[in-house]
């Protein structure tokens, strides 16, 4: 259920184990994105205050007040309101400490708790998890705390580190408590760390050429949309990769803006020997359309689907049988077409939703959104701890794409590309957007991977 992670040293986090990969150890690791960890900063603010139990709700409210403190705010020792009047104590808090309910509590706050946690107008930190969210998966269930900073012990809880129960954690602390012989060898959950990332990034020999690095070969865009496959293309060029060879309609358009770029009008098939194929950005749906994807996916190398692939794709299929590993890079609302469910349950759930896409199609499956998470079968699911709301702008999806197919031509397994392409790719938005946030074009990203590259492996 739970397990370490962002690891402080850049070692691997997990969530449901001991730390894999580079495997640092956790003790005391700040958030993924560098936030400052909230010891004590609320501290000079004013006491701790409690709330005692909410009435009738068998729940206790806030945490608890002590000492003189809790004279002030008119709370009696046992914690109880000496005026009946909780919600005015807490609304009078500095800070508040939530310890409404442990990381067993299933379902939103009761109607009482919920009204106590209204009341906060100071500082709340969460203990554990905030209360109200699921501590296995991420969901919210109703009414749920959401606080400035949580402390965790121990090991980070699945939830913390995926939404929607993501974004009630705000700032995270882990406080390491001595329980990493008592988790399990394997985790549910894993969020690579820059030391991580930096081992798995292809580095030429002395002696590679283009083609020793890999082929990307990338099936994109169309007369309605030849921007796609530029953005595919600038991508792929920066993931690795010694060359791209780009099949489809846009060849002209791509050339003026890459002319590094190989160029073949089609089909795949006769396009020239690759290690990889991206199919499905801004293809379209027509016969040309669905006989490139089913070239494609009858080959014998790694091949990556998005966008119109995947809605392409034959309902069920079975990509098993290909020779080769299978990527699908779906977004909320192409994963619940693939799945037959509504929109809004996969975004409720992501981490159910990524592991049944991963088991139906037997693909290694990337579910983009505000937390974005890779899942292969019999395999801990990752967490991408990097990227910015500014990310959300057309085209970011085809760099992606292209970069992921670029680190699968060179050869890196596709867990492991899928993984390192999306924390590249968000880290890269990141440098696009700082120090205070701008909008972003999915074009600024792909020219910022090279010093994000740079970055990671400094």
């Amino acid at each position: 259920m739970a397990g370490r992670g962002p690891a402080a040293d850049g070692g691997t986090a997990t969530a449901g184990g001991a730390a894999a990969g580079s495997g640092g150890r956790a003790a005391g690791g700040t958030a993924a994105d560098g936030t400052a960890a909230a010891d004590g900063t609320a501290a000079a603010g004013g006491a701790a205050a409690g709330g005692g139990q909410a009435p009738g709700s068998g729940q206790a409210a806030g945490g608890v007040a002590s000492g003189s403190a809790a004279a002030d705010r008119g709370l009696t020792d046992g914690g109880s309101e000496a005026n009946g009047d909780a919600e005015a104590a807490v609304a009078r808090a500095d800070l508040v400490i939530d310890g409404i309910v442990g990381i067993g509590g299933k379902g939103g706050l009761r109607p009482d708790a919920e009204r106590l946690v209204r009341a906060v107008r100071g500082i709340l930190i969460a203990v554990d998890l905030p209360s109200g969210v699921d501590a296995d998966t991420g969901e919210v269930r109703g009414s749920a705390v959401r606080a400035d900073a949580t402390i965790t012990f121990g090991t980070y809880k699945p939830g913390l580190l995926i939404d929607p129960a993501h974004t009630h954690a705000g700032a995270l602390r882990l406080i390491d408590i001595g329980l990493d012989a008592h988790l399990p060898a394997d985790p549910d959950l894993e969020a690579l760390q820059h030391e991580d990332v930096a081992a798995l990034l292809p580095r030429p020999s002395a002696e590679s050429d283009k083609y020793r690095r890999g082929v990307v070969g990338v099936v994109a865009g169309s007369a309605r949309y030849p921007g796609a496959a530029v953005l595919a293309v600038s991508g792929a060029l920066r993931g690795g990769a010694g060359a791209v060879r780009y099949v489809g309609p846009a060849a002209d358009t791509v050339i003026a803006r890459f002319p590094e770029t190989l160029v073949h009008s089609g089909p795949p098939a006769k396009a020239g020997r690759v290690q990889s194929w991206v199919v499905g950005p801004g293809l379209g749906d027509g016969a040309a359309a669905k006989h490139s994807l089913e070239d494609v996916l009858a080959s014998d190398v790694p091949v990556l689907v998005d966008a119109d692939g995947l809605h392409l794709l034959p309902a069920g299929s079975d990509l098993r049988k290909r020779e080769a590993a299978t990527v699908l890079t779906p977004h909320a609302g192409e994963a619940a077409a693939l799945l037959g469910v509504s929109r809004e349950e996969v975004e409720a759930g992501r981490l159910a939703a990524v592991r049944a896409l991963a088991e139906r199609y037997g693909a290694t499956v990337l579910l983009k959104g505000s937390t974005t998470l890779v899942a292969a079968e019999h395999q801990p699911v990752r967490v991408n701890p990097t990227g910015v709301g500014w990310l959300a702008t057309a085209g970011s999806g085809d760099v992606l794409s292209g970069l992921i197919g670029s680190l699968l031509a060179t050869g890196l397994p596709a867990r492991d590309a899928a993984s390192v392409g999306a924390y590249l790719h968000g880290l890269a938005a990141r440098r696009t957007t700082a120090p205070h946030g701008a909008p972003i074009a999915a074009y600024d990203v792909s020219t910022a991977l090279t010093d994000t590259w740079r970055d990671v492996l400094a």
